[in-house]
Parts: C-alpha cells; structure tokens; sequence
C-alpha cells in the first residue's frame, strides 16, 4: 500500500470519526447544558393584566412541566371611550388577585398597541456587542421618545457581514409608569411591561403548533375601525384604520387591501400566510363576507378552541392576556419586555446537572476502584472462615502427609538400597552356581565393592575364568599365592573380585563430582 493510499484512509476516518462526535456531542450537550430551571420542568405562575379601552382583562396562568394552563378570568369594564385611571385600574387588578386566590406574585402587564411605537431600525455591524448602549443612545432618532422619558425593548431580525436589523419597541415611560406606581403602592409589582401585539404574536405561534418560524396576518375588527400586524420572521409590522361607514361592504374594503399586501409580503419572502382574525363587531354579515373574499383560509379567534387549558366556562375569553401569559410562560416566544430597557442578561451555562453526572461519575469510579478490592477482602475472609472451620481436619491431614513423607523416604532409601548394591543372598547364589563342585570355600567376605573368597579346589587357577564370566563380577584376581595343601591334596587360593554393579556407582559418583569442580 502506498503513502497516498494511507493518506486516503487515515482522512477518512477522521472525517467519519469527527461527524460521528459532532453526532454524539450534540445531544450530550444538550443534556450536559440542561437547566433545572428550564421550562421544559420548572413550575411557574403569572398574573397576566392587559388594559384596553373600556376595559380590563386579568388571567392567571400556570405552567408545570411545559404544560400551560389558565387557573382563573377576570374581565372589568370601565366607560368604553377611555382607559381606567391608574387607582382604578389597581384596584381592579388587586380584587381580581384575591378573587382567583392568586398569590401576590409577579404581573405582566400589557399595554395597548396605542401606547406604544414599533421600529425597525438598521446598525452596522460592529456594533454588536455593544447593542443596547446604542439602541439607547439612538432610541430619539428611532422613537419620538428620549431614552430617560421611554420603556423600550428590541429584538434582533437578522445580521450579515456589514449591518444589523433590529425590531425595537418603545412606550413613553410618563404613560406607563403611573400604573406601575399604583400597583407598588397596592403591594403588587410588574415583573415585564409588553405591547399586547407582542402577546397576539406569541398566541399565534402557540396556536400554531409551537412553531417559530410561521408566519401571521393578524386583524382586530371593532365597530369604529380595525388594528392588526404583520407576523413574518420575528419582526412586527402594524397597520390600523377606520371605518368611514358603518356597512358592512364598506369595512370589509378597507380591511381587504391591508390583509391583501401582508399575504404578498409573506408570499414573496417564500413563507405560507395564515389569516387571524378578532372580531370585536359581533356582525356575522360582516364575518362571512371577509372569510368569503380572503383567498386564505381564516382563523377567528372568538370561534376556535382556546390553546391552553382553561379551569372553568367562560363567554369571552381575553386573547391579549393570555398572550401575555404566554410570553412569560412559554419559553420558546421571543416576547418584548419594555421594562428592560433593551438589557438582557446572558443565560449562564448551567452547571447543576453537569456537577451531579462528575459526581456520579467520581462516585461510579471510586466504586470501579473499591468495589473490587471489597470483593476480593470478602473472599479473603470467606476462606479464613472455611479454613477456621477445617483447621482440626488440615491438621489430620498435614500429619497424614508428614507420615507419607517418611514413609516415601523409607521407602526411596531401601529401593535405592537395593538397587544400588545386589544382595548378599544373589551374591551367594551366583557363587554357588558358578563354582565346580570340587571347591569348596571357608570365608567369604562381601563388601560394598567386591567379594574376598578363601578355600580349596582342585585346581584353583581355573575359578579365574569361571568367576569372571559371571555378570556379577569383574577384575577378578589371586588376593595371595595359592599353595597345594598336602594334607587336604587340594589348592589353597584366595580370590578377590569386584561387584559390577559397585564399579558402575563409583564412575557415576566420579562423574557427578567432575561435573561440579567443572561449575
């Protein structure tokens, strides 16, 4: 295999490897990065407050493990051509508090879209990081509002190399903030302040499977005249008119061009439009000649089922106070909160959940550590146990061994005995073979090494011969002169010989020793 081959093949297990990590790395983040703050499991309560002309609305909405429900409506209703002074209106808000039994928590509190200017501005991009000192320093030229005299909000709608768009929303702060006093002095405080075509925006987006990315056509009808928005990529467009006849012709000419020209823009920017309607005007002739003429299929908001769950029966339900229910509850909308002044702080990574998997995995490898090391000690004390309990019979069978051993030893010293050296008895009875039956002999003498012989034979020089042709002996020899015994008319001899198997252990012990000077 050549290097460019190698080269191939080590390239492409790194970019299999590395998508493979980039894989496995993003959900672990996700779970590493987990919040037990977050809304997918943290419980939350608001009371959502949206003022309108010639009334109020008041909700009180839960959410537990990402489940969004509304506890409790309150409706009041003032002159129809006016807001409630700030006094009435925390009146108001305190007796529908204690009414739904709701604790003297946070409010939302929604302004009407009168109340307030939405903007979009563009910045360079170098200004990025430094975003909200420049929204408020640039809040005058965007806004007919200075910076200390508004409450304003922005969002970013997209960015590229050279510039940013930016969605900003302010209100004038004198307008506001006696209702926010009025509230403090009833011991309530507001924890955001939002335009309630923020809220809608939010409802939609709810309503709409939880999607972020749809877009709206959203149009409030009343007797005098229509409001509404333009929902498209995170941005708020606004249109508002009257009606300069009170027939139903009449109004729904004027409200189809503003609906027509929001479709087109979503159309051309590739998005799907999706027409909400809320109908203040309780005309159905007037309903059914917009749902009739709008070439898009129409949602009216007083005819379809509420997204959340409601706890009780009601005839009219506050769709600006459950958006703005929604933009506190819910944590994938992107609402606006005036009270901010455009400072948000940066999410900290959080770390509870990370902690406690390094602990668990500390404690997991602590216990990889110990765990056999535990095991082990137990077996260890186990089989001092089983010996403990079978000590006596070890001690019968540790002597048993010992006699064994002496017992082979004994056995190994006579085997070797009488391997090593031939007995005296197979000595005699060669001997006895071997010799002619005219000799006789008076002394034998056997040593580890030979065999000494004294007696009479008729002719002795012949017992050379025949006592070396034996396999027991070798070197076989006269020990003396013989002599011819007169007396007993036979030769006297005296005969030594050497044991052949003595001979063969006196060369194995020479070489033994040989071998060990040698080392």
């Amino acid at each position: 295999m050549n290097n460019t081959a190698v080269r191939q093949k080590i390239t492409a297990f790194a970019s299999s490897s590395s998508t493979g990590l980039k894989k496995l790395w993003k959900p672990l983040s996700k779970i590493l990065a987990f919040s037990l703050a977050d809304n997918a499991i943290y419980p939350a309560r608001i009371i959502s407050a949206s003022l309108e002309k010639g009334f109020l609305s008041v909700i009180y909405g839960s959410r537990f493990f990402s489940r969004i429900s509304v506890r409790g409506i309150r409706e009041y209703y003032f002159d129809e051509d006016k807001y409630p002074q700030p006094e009435v209106f925390a009146s108001s808000l305190s007796l529908a508090m204690n009414d739904l039994r709701a604790p003297r928590s946070d409010v939302s509190f929604s302004i009407p879209k009168a109340w307030a200017v939405i903007r979009t501005a563009e910045f360079p991009a170098t200004v990025r990081e430094n975003l909200p000192n420049v929204i408020a320093y640039e809040i005058d030229r965007i806004t007919p509002f200075k910076s200390e005299d508004a409450f304003y909000d922005f969002r970013i709608l997209g960015e590229d190399a050279n510039k940013l768009t930016v969605l900003v929303a302010a209100a004038k702060a004198d307008v506001v903030r006696p209702y926010i006093d009025a509230l403090k002095g009833k011991g309530i405080s507001v924890k955001r302040v939002s335009v309630n075509l923020s809220g809608i925006e939010a409802l939609c987006r709810y309503m709409d499977g939880k999607s972020a990315s749809a877009a709206f056509v959203f149009v409030e009808v009343k007797k005098e005249g229509y409001e509404g928005a333009l929902f498209l990529n995170d941005s708020i467009t606004t249109f508002a008119g009257s009606f300069p006849a009170e027939d139903d012709k009449t109004k729904a000419e004027v409200i189809l061009p503003e609906i027509t020209r929001s479709v087109d823009a979503i159309k051309q920017r590739g998005g799907t439009p999706q027409v909400v309607m809320l109908l203040r005007d309780k005309n159905a002739s007037l309903k059914e000649l917009l749902k009739s003429r709008v070439v898009q299929p129409v949602k009216i908001l007083n005819e379809s089922d509420v997204p959340v769950r409601l706890s009780g029966q009601y005839k009219e339900v506050p769709f600006y106070a459950i958006g703005s229910a929604l933009e506190s509850l819910w944590g994938k909308t992107k609402g606006l909160d005036l009270l901010s002044k455009g400072l948000h702080e940066r999410p900290k990574p959080p770390m509870a959940l990370t902690i406690m998997l390094m602990i668990a995995i500390l404690g997991m490898w602590i216990l990889y550590i110990i765990a056999p090391l535990r095991v082990e000690e137990r077996r260890l004390q186990e089989i001092d146990r089983q010996i403990s309990l079978r000590k006596e019979e070890v001690g019968k069978i540790e002597a048993l061994k010992k006699e064994i051993d002496s017992l082979s030893g004994e056995i190994s010293t006579v085997s070797g005995f009488k391997e090593d050296k031939p007995m005296a008895l197979n000595i005699l009875k060669e001997l006895t073979t071997i010799l002619p039956k005219n000799t006789w002999v008076t002394r034998v003498r056997i040593t580890e090494k030979g065999v000494d012989l004294e007696g009479y034979s008729s002719s002795a020089t012949g017992l050379l011969s025949k006592i070396e042709a034996s396999h027991y002996f070798k070197k076989t020899e006269f020990a003396s002169p013989t002599f011819r015994d007169t007396r007993m008319n036979a030769d006297r001899f005296n005969i030594k010989t050497t044991i052949v198997e003595s001979e063969k252990n006196e060369t194995a012990k020479q070489e033994a020793t040989e071998g060990n000077d040698e080392e």
